[in-house]
């Protein structure tokens, strides 16, 4: 038996068990889950903590939360009870107020999500599966209509403490790629952008305190692409509403990286930037001292890295291969910090021999590389 169908065969004899050994599967699947069988779509969904360990609850479990996403769209998307006051109402509760407020963040949603992974043609092509309440309204339904007829100038949302001008400034595509955004499909039809579009405008309003920040839409877009290719046709069918629900479960843990009131804080982004910083000293003081004498701080490049989970650095399948690894942490995220001091270690030559302008660009648009490569190198730091 080959080393590749033997990994197979070990996945799923874990997953047939009557209560997954949730430890052996993380073990498992932090090297990596094959991409054959709708595997690694269904071990995410159990990483996540979406589905329970127990084989005999699943399937309930499976049909409540899609019935729950159901619900949500029938009540949010497909009738929200449209505006009835008048909209020059300035009460804060006027449904008015709310519609305006909603279509400030769609417009910074559709933005984002029509720009999602432009190197694959996959989010700007049709999903198998379009919501017909929503596909088959003559356009009244599709939330980036709302947008289309809105008449708010676009305009960046403020910062009320979620990082949003922080994160804007950083998280930036070259413009060659930006300059062609995906385009609506036809009445009937739905493009797989427009279904991130409508679960990032849900987890928005369902999650009030938060709200969306820019970049959430790189951290639901590689789990969507997961479910969404899964060889299981009823998986496939459910992408939207399982994809939900993990996304919703992810934040919950990186939610802190996303909210600048929480930057110190343990969990916050600057702790990790200075765990970084640290793991770098402590593993090569060479480049340590070359990054300190520059004033290079991890500023400059972690902060992407690690607010979005590297999902901007490298190809989608590299990505979620690292994400096969980050899910499986039992220590989340500290396998984070070990993957982003490999990286750093890895270009320690040119690092050590660049000045700041060329160090800076190089860390920024981290050069093309194995990605096992990396990894095993995060492995052994992790070790030491």
């Amino acid at each position: 038996m080959s080393l590749h169908k033997a990994r197979i065969k070990a996945f799923e004899d874990i997953l047939e068990q009557d209560v997954i050994d949730f430890e052996v599967l993380q073990k498992l699947a932090f090297n990596g889950v094959p991409d054959d069988k709708g595997l690694r779509s269904l071990v995410w969904r159990i990483l996540l903590r979406y589905l329970p360990k127990e084989k005999s609850a699943r399937e309930s479990t499976l049909i409540k939360k899609r019935q729950l996403y159901k619900q949500f769209i029938d009540e949010i998307i497909v009738s929200p009870g449209g505006p009835s006051d008048h909209p020059l109402n300035i009460s804060p509760d006027s449904s008015w107020s709310t519609y305006f407020k909603d279509n400030e963040v769609l417009l910074q949603i559709d933005k984002d999500v029509r720009r999602l992974c432009p190197d694959i043609s996959f989010f700007q092509s049709a999903t198998e599966f379009p919501c017909p309440e929503i596909v088959n309204s003559n356009g009244v339904k599709r939330l980036h209509k709302r947008v289309e007829q809105s008449v708010l100038k676009y305009s960046t949302l403020e910062r009320r403490g979620l990082g949003v001008a922080k994160l804007s400034n950083e998280i930036r595509r070259s413009e060659s790629i930006t300059s062609g955004d995906y385009a609506p499909l036809n009445e009937g039809c739905e493009a797989h952008w427009e279904v991130v579009e409508r679960m990032l405008f849900l987890y928005a309003k369902l999650n009030p305190g938060q709200g969306y920040v820019q970049g959430m839409n790189e951290i639901i877009g590689p789990i969507y692409h997961t479910f969404a290719i899964d060889t299981n046709k009823e998986y496939r069918q459910h992408a939207e509403a399982d994809c939900f629900f993990c996304f919703t479960n992810l934040m919950a843990e990186i939610r802190d990286f996303f909210i600048r009131t929480l930057d110190e804080t343990e969990s916050g982004i600057n702790y990790m930037m200075c765990k970084l910083s640290d793991c770098v000293k402590k593993n090569d003081r060479a480049v340590w001292d070359q990054l300190e004498r520059q004033e290079l701080r991890p500023q400059y490049y972690s902060f992407r890295w690690l607010t979005l989970l590297l999902s901007q650095e490298f190809s989608l399948p590299d990505v979620e291969r690292i994400w096969d690894s980050l899910f499986a942490d039992s220590q989340r995220f500290d396998f984070l910090i070990y993957i982003c001091c490999a990286m750093i270690l890895l270009v320690r030559e040119n690092l050590l021999n660049g000045d700041f302008a060329s160090n800076v660009k190089l860390l920024q648009n981290f050069p093309p590389m194995d990605v096992s490569l990396i990894l095993n190198k995060a492995v052994e730091i992790s070790n030491r």
